[in-house]
């Protein structure tokens, strides 16, 4: 199996910029990606959602129909960059293992996530994230 590699959000901002097969899904939970906000051009797929707050069943075969959408060039959609988001981190990291393990080749995680870990006043976004770099994001 490969290896799942960790990315600041500057280097996978970096990385979807320069490699024409990548996408980044963000997995959090819906609310979370409606109200609090995601980086412009991702993708919604949540690993966990509510109302169950329970794992996706259907999380590798979602990714797996996003990338043959995507990307119909013939290439195996396994072997496209899939790049995860999650709130810190931690999700995304879990998720990332779950694709490996269905045979996703390039599989990375935002290692800081959308708004980072939370700060002695228990904030998120000022101490890392996607925000807090000052990369695209957007909110309906």
């Amino acid at each position: 199996m490969p290896d799942l590699h960790d990315l600041s959000p500057s280097a996978a901002y970096t990385l979807l910029q320069n490699t024409p097969r990548s996408v980044l899904i963000d997995i959090r939970s819906s609310m979370e990606y409606l109200f609090v906000g995601h980086p412009v051009g991702s993708v919604h797929i949540p690993w966990i959602d509510e109302p169950d707050w329970e794992e996706n069943p259907h999380f590798a075969k979602d990714v797996q129909s996003l990338l043959q959408n995507r990307f119909k060039d013939g290439t195996p959609p396994q072997d496209a960059a899939v790049i995860l988001i999650c709130r810190s981190g931690k999700r995304s990291r879990e998720a990332a293992t779950a694709l490996l393990a269905a045979g996703f080749q390039q599989v990375m995680h935002i290692d800081e996530g959308f708004e980072g870990e939370r700060d002695d006043n228990h904030h998120r976004g000022t101490l890392g994230g996607w925000r807090f770099h000052g990369l695209p994001w957007e909110q309906c």
